[in-house]
């Protein structure tokens, strides 16, 4: 069985767990490489849910069209807007909202989308693609039934031989999520409850992560995270013996860059320069101390 589980980010609706190791492996090999270490492809399975953001397939059936006036009030606008100013403190291009964003959408969504458009991250994003991402957060968090998919299929790769599982943007919420249920088997009916073999201990890497975004991402965990304190680890999950977290300064989506003081002292803090790719899961695997944290994990430290 693999030794390590990779899990993507939003917008990986067309891959799947094949095309996502043909993207992805290189990237990830060369980072642990850089460390040192050496990986094989048959060590790697990627988790993959993206299909079930997918539109079924019909006769001309056309592919959902998302600008302004999709961004629904309430979530996604309050994710838009969290990103918005995320994006004009790390980036002088992006000018910051102010008190017109009050306003209730579209009007503002397309300010905030013209605004973004102008970022190192989003530059090139078109309208549709970054309304569509922001949905594929906001449906995690209100179904349910979706949740427990995706879930699902993170879960179904995780097994006892598993010793690392590196997760990218909202993949790392949902990883984290899948994590912490292990601890959780004993009370099969809870409806969060993932049965996942539980390795005896792995080390676990997320890559990019708004995990640590208050209201919207962390206060919406399953379970609910302990108050990190002096002598507390904040809710690691049980079978999690170290945490690095890989952040770039840059990142528009790693909206709280570090996650130390909601998680704990001992989660590893790693800040990585990946120029104009701030988010992209090619560009944080790539990176020595990401591969580093990787070849640590598979080799049990």
């Amino acid at each position: 069985m693999a030794l390590m589980v990779v899990v993507h980010g939003v917008g990986q609706q067309l891959e799947g767990e094949l095309t996502l190791h043909d993207r992805y492996f290189s990237a990830l090999r060369q980072g642990v490489v850089r460390a040192g270490g050496t990986v094989d492809p048959g060590d790697v399975v990627f988790a993959s849910y993206g299909e079930f953001f997918r539109p079924a397939a019909e006769v001309l059936s056309p592919l959902p069209y998302f600008d302004a006036e999709s961004v629904e009030d309430g979530y996604e606008s309050e994710l838009l807007l969290a990103l918005w100013r995320r994006a004009a403190a790390v980036d002088p291009h992006v000018v910051p909202p102010d008190e017109e964003v009050l306003a209730r959408s579209p009007v503002w969504a397309s300010r905030a989308l013209a605004a973004l458009s102008r970022s190192r991250y989003f530059a090139g994003v078109a309208d549709r693609l970054l309304v569509g991402n922001l949905k594929q957060v906001h449906w995690y968090f209100a179904d349910s039934g979706l949740r427990a998919r995706i879930r699902q299929a993170i879960a179904d790769q995780i097994t006892s031989d598993t010793r690392v599982v590196v997760a990218h943007s909202l993949g790392t919420v949902a990883a984290y999520e899948v994590l912490c249920s292990a601890q959780r088997l004993a009370a099969p009916a809870e409806a969060d409850a993932v049965p996942v073999p539980a390795p005896a201990s792995l080390s676990f890497v997320s890559l990019g992560s708004p995990l640590g975004l208050p209201n919207l991402i962390f206060d919406r965990l399953q379970p609910a995270p302990r108050p990190a304190g002096a002598s507390v680890r904040g809710h690691w999950p049980v079978r999690v013996r170290s945490w690095t977290n890989v952040a770039d300064a840059g990142d528009v989506v790693a909206l709280v860059e570090d996650l130390r003081p909601l998680f704990g002292g001992d989660l590893r803090q790693i800040r990585v320069h990946n120029g104009a790719h701030a988010h992209d899961m090619a560009s944080y695997l790539t990176e020595r101390l990401t591969g580093d944290a990787i070849a640590a994990g598979l080799n049990g430290g």
